[in-house]
């Protein structure tokens, strides 16, 4: 059992990241740990694992958890033994075999005579076969240090595993194994992710907000059903309230009329009977402080009103505030594009393909390319994109134009500013309000305009994209995207699904995210490797 109570985390420079979280997860829970970049998540997920202490509150834990990193930049120096903090065990075991049987080295081994074949078993089944205990993890490449820390599960057997972002240097096989394993596994286990796939084997979804934690028992499907629920439910209080200010206004601006017309008839049988002008004066002086009352009342009525408005306005989310207008590319549907016939290319004297590569793309298709890593798929793109050249067979392109949006969105120039960036794609058509008001459809508000884009995070950078490319007169023919989720969270995955659900040109998407791609309705594939 987990058990947080009343959690407060601040950052060294005393800013508050969250207050007052509670939370109870049972033995053999699923849990997935969503909400948007910058909430927490990870943070919270360290406090659970014992590497990070809370500012105040209590955290219990039946055992001591397994945690497996997001970020494996600081075991670089360490060997995978070391890494996985079992480097003393199996040298311990050495020693007693080679008849070295101390009582340091008994306590270290702890009666695990298994260690070494449970090491074995693990790494088979991580697909690791090759790798030496004692080979060190720099050399290792993303994929592959993920899977070592995953195969540390099996290697230390603990009851409560925290995974965060598991699946993000994965390919597909290595995810495939990785959903085995969450489908089968009797841990409890907190999960934080934005693989939608791996989120929907999880029994319960935990979202993270400025608000605190709120449960929501079921997958991540269940989850997304009942926030669509919610949403409908606020936008109809939206324009439920946006009724009730109109009919405010509308009352008052006739009360006020009706007052006026009074004040103006009473006002004419006085001068017709010759009232005297100081009780005249005395009369006037009445109406004015009575009608001045009355728009008092209605002032404080439509005030009200409208900062409950602005309150429920605050709480749409984020995408509802957007609008993508994309245009339409300008080619039919159906012309051929990019014609490949016995396509390879090699590093040194090794082929890539086997069999070489024959292919069409037409107009108005959305394909994936599909293979492990390493199979040569940024290769592939850069011969569709025509800065990199066959070494064997042939490529034909058409006159198109292709944007290539890679998870690093390498086309935002971190030199340049929000709003200088933004420019860089005005084709003259649009002044400067038009391009800050497209720049407040994506989030980009005032304070955001001189900020440089080297500032930006992951999915602010994609939204700058999105919002440049609908600044942008011509949409481009094409549009292929490099594991396009992998950097975002799950609120800025649903913006650019949305962005490239309203684009109607040809997409190629390099993906392992198979949710994704159902969403954008991917359905031909180039297979390779």
């Amino acid at each position: 059992m987990l058990i947080l109570h009343d959690i407060t985390y601040i950052h060294p420079n005393r800013d508050l990241l969250f207050a007052g979280i509670d939370l109870v997860i049972n033995k053999n829970d699923k849990v997935a740990l969503i909400g948007n970049n910058g909430t927490g998540k990870s943070t919270l997920l360290k406090i659970l694992a014992g590497n990070l202490m809370p500012a105040s509150g209590v955290v219990k834990t039946g055992s001591k958890p397994y945690y497996v990193p997001q970020i494996f930049g600081q075991y670089n120096e360490f060997t995978i033994a070391e890494a996985l903090q079992i480097a003393d065990k199996l040298n311990a075991l050495q020693q007693i075999l080679e008849g070295n049987v101390t009582d340091e080295n008994m306590t270290l081994l702890n009666d695990d005579w298994a260690i070494e074949e449970r090491c074995q078993e693990a790494f088979t089944y991580w697909q690791l076969t090759g790798l030496d205990l004692s080979q060190k993890m720099s050399t290792l490449s993303g994929g592959q240090k993920t899977k070592v820390f995953l195969a540390g599960i099996a290697i230390h057997r603990p009851e409560i595993v925290l995974l965060d972002e598991p699946s993000n240097h994965l390919d597909t096989a290595g995810r495939n194994l990785l959903y085995h394993y969450i489908r089968s596994t009797n841990n409890t286990l907190v999960v934080v992710s934005h693989d939608r796939t791996l989120l929907n084997l999880l029994n319960t979804v935990c979202e993270l907000s400025k608000r605190g934690i709120t449960v929501y028992g079921g997958n991540y499907d269940f989850y997304a059903e009942q926030k669509m629920m919610e949403s409908e439910a606020l936008n109809q209080d939206v324009k439920s309230k946006e009724k009730a200010l109109r009919k405010a206004k509308e009352t008052e601006r006739e009360s006020i009329e009706r007052q006026q017309k009074l004040d103006a008839r009473g006002k004419k049988k006085q001068e017709k009977a010759g009232v005297p002008t100081i009780m005249m004066k005395t009369l006037k002086n009445s109406a004015e402080k009575s009608t001045s009352k009355m728009k008092g009342v209605h002032a404080e009525k439509t005030g009200s009103i409208a900062q409950e408005l602005s309150q429920l306005r605050t709480q749409l989310p984020d995408i509802d505030k957007m609008k993508m207008d994309f245009d339409n590319s300008s080619l039919h549907k159906g012309k051929v594009l990019i014609t490949a016939k016995d396509l390879n290319f090699g590093y040194g004297d090794q082929l890539l393909w086997n069999p070489p590569l024959s292919f069409q793309i037409t107009s108005g298709e959305r394909l994936v390319i599909r293979g492990a890593n390493g199979s040569g798929k940024t290769t592939l793109i850069k011969m569709l994109l025509g800065t990199l050249e066959p070494q064997s067979g042939t490529i034909e392109r058409a006159g198109v134009k292709a944007i290539y949006i890679d998870q690093d969105y390498s086309l935002i120039n971190n030199k340049l500013s929000v709003y200088e960036q933004a420019e860089e794609f005005n084709s003259g058509v649009l002044q400067e309000h038009d391009i800050k008001i497209r720049l407040n459809r994506f989030l980009f508000t005032k304070e955001y305009w001189d900020k440089p884009c080297s500032a930006l995070s992951g999915g602010e950078k994609m939204r700058l994209m999105l919002c440049s490319l609908t600044i942008s007169n011509q949409a481009p023919d094409m549009i292929i995207l490099d594991e396009p989720t992998n950097n975002l969270d799950i609120q800025n995955i649903e913006i650019l699904t949305a962005a490239i659900n309203d684009y109607r040109g040809t997409l190629i998407v390099v993906s392992h995210d198979e949710y994704f791609l159902k969403q954008v309705n991917v359905e031909e594939e180039i297979l390779i490797g």
